[in-house]
Parts: C-alpha cells; structure tokens; sequence
C-alpha cells in the first residue's frame, strides 16, 4: 500500500494547463485572474465582496486590522484552531481570550461565550472568532445576534469549510462565507483544503467599506482613487487633475497580494469543488458507519448536514499507540489540534492546563483520519481495518 497522508491535493491536466495560460499570459501578478477568481468565489459561497490574499494567515490580519483591533482590544475564540485565529489578533496588539468547545461539536460553546460576555461590562469584548472547525458550520445567526448584544463584530474562520452550511431558524441554508451574519469571513487555499492554489487564502464580505479597506491594507496601504487622495494635485506633481502614475499609501498595509496563476489554479479547482465536497461526505459517512460502536471510540465527527470536512476525527483511547500503529502501515493520521493555550506563547500570557477541560479532554484523544477526494475505497477500507486491528 502506497503511502496515504491525513490529506492530499488533487491536481488535473485542467489545472495545469490553467496554470500554464497564466504563466504565459501578460501578468503573473495584479493581473485579471485575480478579480476573476474574486468573483467566482464570492458567487459559489454568496457574499457581495470577496478579496484574494496570499494565505488564510494574511486573510486572518488583513481582517483584524480593517475591523481596527489595537492595544487593549479583547476577543474571544476557540483553543482548538491553528494558531493564526488567535495570533490575528496578537498582530494588532489585541488580547485573546480563549473560550472552551462544545464536546460534542468541537466548536466554539456559545453558552460558554455568553458567560465570559455576561461575566464583564460590555465593551469588554471587541469581538468573536468563530471557526468552522473540520469543516462544521456553527450556528451565525445565533452568534450574531448575541455579538449584537454586546456590541461585537464577527470574524468567521472557515478556512475549514468552503461549501459548508447551517440552517438559519427559517431553514434557510446559510453558506459558510456568505456575509449575512458574519462582519468578515475567510478561507485557505493551502493544498490539503478543499481549493488549492498552492498558497492562498480569501476574505468574503457584505460591508463595502470593509471590502475597501481590505483591497488598500492588501497592497501597502496604498491606493489609487482621485476622490479619496488627500496631497493636492500640485503636491502630487499634476495641474488640472493627477498624473496617472500618482498613488498614496494613506495606511500602515501589508504586501498580501495572490499572483495570477495562483489565482488561474484556484479558479480550475473551484470548478469542482461540489464534486470534491461530494466525496468528502461519501467517506465521512464510510468512517461513522465503520467505527460507530465500536468500543475503542470515545467519540467522531458526525454525519450532519452541511458538514464539509475538512477533516475526519475519532476520539480513542490510548491516541498515541494507535498513531505510532498507523505510521508503520504508511497511514499518516494527525493531530489536530494542540490547543493554542497550550503554546509556551500563550502559556507566557497566562493562560494554563485546566483551563479549557473540553478542549484538553478532546486533544488527549484525537486523531484525524485520512479524508481527501482522491482517497480511494481500497485505502479507506486499509485505513479502518488497521485502526480496528490495533485495539483487537
């Protein structure tokens, strides 16, 4: 059996080629492959706005930013995330204030949420990261309307999740990224995600002036529009109007700018994307129906609607052994994740073991199984038989 990772990019002859276009086209950077893919993807999760930045990491800052966190600022998220949902906001000279998961879900408790919001005045808290951890979709509408209780904005975190959904109190199906309930929301396109184009990563939007504030920050701070240069057209070396080279750089911004044919390979990819989230869904339901029962299982995803899964999660006992097991049959399972307040860098913050139980509970004994769309039956069914043997 061939080696088979946790997950796994997918390229096709139609990506290639896509790619080469790009590359002999007459821009590899700033060019309109950008704004093509910022459409395509503001279409396929339904915001107005979409912004195509270099990673999800520059997305996760360039959303911070714009929503003005500084020194002092409080926000609230998830232990069990990547360290950029926190390290956003560390950015910005902000603090975080990690709040505990749902056992059951693995995502941000909003009745825990809700104490912390209930525990201080409000104004203590700026805002909410909420992240779609392994492609789950948490409930917005919910944490919208309590961030609009106490006067906090909302950076959604679905780097998991592209095509993921929930189901409003209407039953209306709600995309992952589609701005109704979210301020901001952002995506990856690393290659073990849904979309890959390498690097990459995409923030969504419905506010305009978020999404203006967005384009400058990703550039520089610089921007290029008469109506909101503030030097003069002498100063700018014009006289009736400004030269065409003129630009300002009116704020402290970043260089997160994706290149075209990044962009040209997220656009062929993005072109399939039901079929990959298909897929998923397929071998998520082949893993809960292999492993439920089963006395080893402590916990698993579950099969719900709208998951997108990213990731497919056991909680077991003795977790180690059985990674230890797995790697020696070629099966690289990970672990995802070690919680962020477990971090020397965050432990320096203050922050210790015992804090989040639920979280700590849920890291003793995960593991993600391989889930990617080209996982073929004859390797999920080698994955579930040497998990099932390791405990027999």
């Amino acid at each position: 059996m061939t080696s088979i990772p946790y997950g796994r990019q997918h390229i096709t002859e139609e990506d290639i080629q896509a790619v080469v276009a790009a590359l002999k086209s007459d821009y590899l950077t700033q060019g309109p492959k950008i704004a093509e893919f910022e459409a395509a993807f503001a279409d396929y999760v339904g915001s107005k706005y979409a912004v195509a930045v270099s990673n999800g990491t520059g997305a996760l800052h360039l959303c911070a930013l714009s929503l003005g966190v500084q020194e002092g600022d409080n926000v609230i998220t998830t232990p069990i995330t990547f360290a950029a949902s926190a390290n956003c906001i560390r950015y910005c000279g902000g603090e975080v204030v990690f709040s505990d998961i749902d056992p059951d879900t693995y995502l941000l408790d909003i009745n825990k949420v809700r104490e912390l919001l209930e525990a201080s005045p409000k104004g203590t808290y700026k805002g909410i990261i909420p992240v779609q951890f392994a492609g789950r979709s948490t409930d917005l509408q919910a944490y919208r309307k309590l961030a609009d209780e106490y006067g906090c904005w909302i950076i959604e975190d679905a780097c998991h999740a592209p095509g993921g959904y929930f189901r409003d109190s209407a039953g209306t199906s709600q995309n992952c990224g589609n701005g109704h309930y979210a301020d901001l929301a952002i995506f990856s396109f690393h290659p073990v995600k849904h979309i890959a184009s390498g690097e990459g990563g995409m923030v969504t939007t419905n506010d305009e002036a978020l999404y203006q504030k967005l384009l400058q920050l990703r550039t520089h701070g610089i921007l290029k529009d008469t109506d909101r240069y503030k030097n003069s057209i002498e100063l700018a070396g014009g006289k009736d109007e400004y030269p065409g080279w003129y630009m300002e750089m009116q704020d402290l911004g970043f260089n997160y700018r994706l290149t075209d044919f990044q962009a040209a390979l997220g656009l062929s990819q993005l072109s399939r994307a039901e079929e990959g989230l298909d897929r998923r869904r397929e071998i998520a339901k082949n893993y809960f129906k292999a492993f439920k029962g089963e006395p080893f299982v402590k916990g698993q995803s579950a099969v719900v609607e709208g998951h997108a899964y990213h990731l497919y999660i056991l909680e077991v006992e003795e977790r180690l052994g059985l990674y230890n097991h797995l790697r020696t049959k070629n099966i690289f399972a990970q672990i995802h994740y070690i919680p962020c307040h477990f971090m020397p860098y965050y432990k320096d913050l203050g922050w210790k073991e015992g804090d989040f139980p639920n979280a700590e509970n849920y890291y003793e004994h995960c593991i993600s199984l391989p889930m990617y769309p080209t996982l073929t039956e004859q390797e999920q069914v080698f994955v579930i038989n040497e998990v099932k043997n390791y405990y027999q």
